[in-house]
């Protein structure tokens, strides 16, 4: 049995609809806080039972019968360790045999505000005894793409990244990857660096989004402050703007590029293109 925490998210999602393409749908356990909202889900035929990172409890009871786990990481930024430790620790005494987990690219060299708790989640789960795998997912490109429909409203994209290059995939393709260490062998206790096959600037976006619209989308570069400002004023909560500057921040030094081929190579294909996740999300 193959559990995945986060079900309703939109990566648990992800994760969920293409496992079905692979095992059957009862080997398939959605771990979900609101169950009822993954009735969609049990209508497919998967098993869909209630765990909350806050309710040790209840992830007890769902991690019964578990041999792989994939934990999503929380979501609110100073409570992911405590959540995530918990998560293991009920896996640990239902006998779970191999937790992935999604932590971020370059873990253990990151500048982001966010890197501390996923490098401690990776330490405290090896220190578990419980077979690994450390799934180091590199920015979202729908981080990026989302913007998109108001940047072509006004014609201007914003960020505070400069020149900086992003080496991101979508969500599907790192979905992906976690669907190929849950069904694969020879993945246990590997650490996998997963970025996108090419790197991206923001002014590469506003071109592609440029050509797709076939009028001019021009890129403007903000301070941090501005930046923040401006996110605020669109109506984004104070904690995903925090993480979103912070992310421009270490993009320019680099800490959000990378060359690794782990991902192309885990899904057997190349991943998402900057043109493709542009098309999606304009069409969208």
């Amino acid at each position: 049995m193959i559990a995945i925490t986060g079900a309703n998210g939109q990566l648990g999602r992800l994760v969920i609809n293409q496992l079905l393409e692979k095992v059957p749908a009862a080997q398939i356990v959605a771990v979900a806080r609101n169950p009822e909202t993954a009735a969609d889900l049990r209508a497919l035929g998967v098993n869909v039972r209630k765990g909350d990172y806050d309710d040790p409890t209840s992830l007890k009871e769902a991690f019964k019968g578990i041999d792989k786990l994939l934990l999503i990481s929380a979501v609110v930024p100073g409570q992911r360790l405590r959540q995530h430790k918990a998560v293991i620790d009920a896996a640990r005494e239902a006998g779970v045999k191999l937790i992935a987990y999604t932590s971020m690219l370059g873990a253990d060299t990151s500048r982001s505000m966010l890197a501390g708790e996923h490098l401690a989640t990776e330490k405290y789960l090896i220190a578990s005894g419980i077979d690994y795998v450390l799934l180091r997912n590199g920015w979202y490109i729908e981080n990026h793409t989302a913007a998109l429909p108001i940047a072509a409203q006004h014609g201007t994209l914003i960020a505070s990244s400069g020149s900086a290059r992003f080496a991101s995939a979508s969500r599907a393709d790192y979905a992906a990857a976690a669907v190929a260490v849950l069904t694969q062998v020879g993945h246990a206790n590997k650490t996998y660096e997963l970025a996108g096959d090419t790197a991206f600037t923001m002014d590469d976006l506003a071109a592609a989004a440029s050509a797709k619209l076939g009028r001019t989308i021009v890129f403007r570069n903000l301070s941090p402050s501005e930046y923040g400002a401006a996110l605020l004023a669109a109506g984004l909560p104070q904690m995903i703007v925090d993480v979103i500057v912070d992310a421009d921040a270490v993009a320019l030094k680099g800490d959000l590029d990378s060359s690794s081929r782990a991902l192309s190579t885990l899904i057997g294909r190349p991943t998402t293109t900057l043109e493709e996740a542009v098309q999606t999300a304009l069409a969208a």
